[in-house]
């Protein structure tokens, strides 16, 4: 295990898991911007605060050196569910998502790429453009109303919804692949009959082939964010339509075997460096036994690796900033 800045890092540096995601199942990770790089700062993100909150696109890392990682991965051809550009930041705001878009599609066809992003970016052509190639983009919108937007994702002071929803207009007339729509719900802040109406009109406005409603889940950047109880979301699913509406959680993946060339400490390591999780998420992520979980657990603990903190399904590890994992 790596560090840089602090913040740890698994071997290979930009490619993490599989993990088994609630919304994607078997799910090989890409990352292609340093940790806490975004155009948002979240209230409920579960990584923590933005340390580097930006628009600008860079190449904050060759897109080379993402690709020989990620053909030395998939030399085995493992099963995967999906290739996903994600992490702990926005990946539109990296240069390198064309170049690494375009090398999965060519050299690893039978893999669905999938990219997670805010969406924030949409405005621009370029991001537009090189999205396409994917075979399934998924977006967040949490409101039409720039105060609400603003108090959820304290975004970067240019960035505007309007703007931003008409990103992802734009893009769905052009992109033939699979748009997904997340809708995180915030009890008290986006579940009003003004901001379900908004959200009602944006999404037919967007047209996605699918909406996935999602809720606080692990320990958030902010105390004061809460989940969505079960009847909360069937509300806010009726309202948005409820046909094609998923409630992300409702039905967990199937764990898989998982061949891959991880030692079983990183991948317990890996995974709570990008997100906090249970004893119970780490099984079901990872593919090992509660026994084999609670003993790296243990193990991270006793070196003072790990911190834990209780959150409402119970205690959540996460990987302790400025730490050294030897």
């Amino acid at each position: 295990m790596q560090r840089d800045n602090g913040v740890c890092l698994m071997t290979p540096r930009h490619i993490f898991g599989p993990v088994l995601s609630r919304r994607l199942g078997l799910s090989l990770g890409v990352d292609l911007i340093p940790f806490k790089t975004c155009s948002y700062d979240c209230a409920y993100c579960e990584c923590g605060t933005t340390t580097d909150k930006t628009i600008t696109r860079q190449d904050f890392f060759p897109a080379e050196h993402v690709i020989t990682e990620l053909r030395d991965v998939l030399a085995s051809h493992p099963h995967l569910d999906s290739i996903t550009l994600a992490g702990s930041g926005e990946p539109t705001l990296s240069r390198s998502l064309g170049p690494v878009i375009a090398f999965v599609k060519r050299e690893y066809p039978e893999y669905t790429l999938s990219v997670l992003t805010n969406g924030s970016l949409m405005t621009d052509e370029n991001v537009r453009e090189e999205l396409a190639v994917a075979d399934r983009v998924i977006p967040t919108l949490t409101s039409v109303f720039q105060e609400t937007f603003e108090r959820i994702h304290r975004p970067h002071p240019l960035l505007r919804i309007e703007a931003i929803i008409e990103g992802m207009v734009q893009f769905r007339k052009m992109y033939s692949g699979a748009l997904w729509l997340e809708v995180f719900v915030i009890p008290g802040l986006n579940t009003t009959a003004e901001e379900l109406t908004g959200l009602k009109g944006a999404i037919e406005r967007i047209n996605p082939d699918h909406v996935q409603l999602n809720t606080l889940d692990r320990p958030p950047a902010e105390g004061w964010v809460e989940a969505a109880t079960d009847a909360e979301l069937e509300r806010v699913s009726a309202v948005l339509g409820g046909s094609g509406i998923e409630i992300v959680g409702r039905k967990l993946p199937v764990s898989h075997a998982m061949k891959v060339n991880t030692d079983a400490g990183d991948l317990v390591r890996a995974t709570l460096c990008r997100r906090p999780s249970t004893v119970e998420d780490l099984v079901r992520t990872t593919g090992l036994s509660g026994g084999e979980v609670a003993k790296i657990l243990g193990v991270l603990e006793r070196a003072g690796t790990v911190t834990s903190k209780r959150g409402a399904r119970g205690v959540f590890y996460a990987i302790l900033p400025g730490k050294d994992d030897q």
